[in-house]
């Protein structure tokens, strides 16, 4: 497998109507050193904060055994072992999905009470290497499914909990719910329409079509995982002018360079792209009214979009910090929306200080564009497991 494969995993919930926490719970943490992505996913006994513990614990677990390559039948026994018992039903229970796939070797996906995963190669599904099962002598009543899977770029794996397979249940038309094979096709037909279809658009119209099957009401917790191999997509962010102004060309030049995505923010970087590669910026002056209270984007043709600089920089920061917010004006949710439809996001910091910038009047929190910079860098890398490159001119 090419080493710049991205590994994109991406879940979506909807939580059942009437409570306040999600019964279902996801982890996924890369491995970038050892080539490895991990992702679980759990749904506990009933529903509600008790039901989010136990699927939180599970997970919790799952992830820790899965990481440090514990015996999987250890792993399950001591999982079910730990799980609290329920004071109603007097079980300790949550069913699981776990997923380590690893690149240019085999993805071992183990299953416990989930419905069955689904793997695609583009529209067409694909079949396990191997698959045995497994039960512990201390839980007969638990079967243990473990499949051995080869992906390969282009390929998605799809989890779900019981809230997607058995929406609608007992109603028409699905009187035995979406069941799985109804999920199936409904994902073809998206890849179909959209053969590049993200992992979080995925996940979000697969946890919306099992909602939308029982209109006004969420009768179970909900969630979709994706997990999608592909080239990794990747933006640029041009901020500020170079320290030494011979340097200009050449970072005028990084605008137009090979990347899925190009942002240049403020006024003297669009300036000098401008001079250095004969474009204009355009900006449809009718989005001055609706772009809130930072200057409308604009667009260099061939390159990308325009923003003004420190103020809408430090505006993305705010919002990503604050898990996204919808309520962001123009320019910066189009930047935010940028930030993450990429994998991969690389900052060209220009280090000439701005005059403009020294003025005591201006507010405290418009900090320099460096700082900025940085904030951006660690909220997307934690929060959003961006992969960060930051280069200075």
């Amino acid at each position: 497998m090419k080493p710049d494969v991205f590994i994109e995993m991406e879940c979506r919930q909807f939580t059942k109507t009437g409570q306040v926490a999600c019964g279902d719970d996801f982890q996924l943490l890369p491995l970038e050193d050892e080539n490895r992505s991990l992702a679980v996913l759990s749904d506990g006994l009933g529903s509600g904060v008790k039901a989010h513990l136990l699927a939180n614990m599970t997970t919790t677990m799952a992830l820790s055994f899965l990481r440090s390559n514990m015996d999987i039948l250890r792993s399950v026994e001591t999982i079910m072992e730990a799980l609290p018992v329920c004071e109603v039903r007097k079980i300790s229970y949550a069913t699981f999905s776990m997923v380590d796939l690893r690149i240019g070797g085999k993805t071992k996906v183990i299953e416990m009470g989930n419905p069955q995963y689904i793997h695609l190669r583009g529209t067409e599904e694909v079949s396990p290497q191997d698959h045995r099962r497994i039960v512990s002598r201390h839980w007969p009543d638990r079967e243990v499914d473990i499949y051995d899977l080869r992906m390969e770029p282009g390929d998605r794996l799809v989890l779900c909990t019981d809230g997607v397979t058995q929406a609608g249940l007992g109603r028409r038309p699905y009187k035995f719910g979406w069941r799985r094979k109804g999920e199936l096709e409904f994902i073809r037909r998206m890849i179909a329409r959209e053969p590049q279809i993200s992992a979080k658009n995925l996940a979000h119209a697969v946890a919306f079509e099992a909602l939308s099957i029982t209109p006004g009401e969420c009768v179970d917790d909900i969630s979709c995982l994706v997990i999608y191999l592909r080239r990794p997509r990747v933006m640029r962010l041009l901020t500020g002018p170079p320290y030494h102004q011979e340097y200009d060309r050449d970072f005028a030049l990084l605008a137009a360079g090979d990347v899925n995505d190009v942002v240049i923010c403020g006024g003297t970087t669009a300036t000098i792209v401008e001079r250095e590669l004969c474009k204009k910026v355009s900006i449809d002056m009718k989005l001055v009214k609706s772009c809130g209270d930072l200057p409308p984007p604009g667009h260099m043709p061939g390159i990308g979009l325009v923003t003004e600089g420190i103020m809408t920089l430090s505006r993305v920061c705010s919002v990503l910090e604050n898990d996204g917010e919808m309520n962001a004006p123009t320019a910066a949710r189009a930047i935010i929306n940028r930030m993450l439809e990429n994998d991969s996001l690389e900052f060209i910091v220009g280090t000439k200080v701005n005059d403009a910038h020294q003025d005591p009047n201006l507010p405290v929190e418009l900090e320099l564009r460096r700082n900025i910079v940085k904030r951006l860098a660690e909220v997307l890398e934690k929060k959003y497991r961006k992969k960060i490159v930051i280069k200075y001119y």
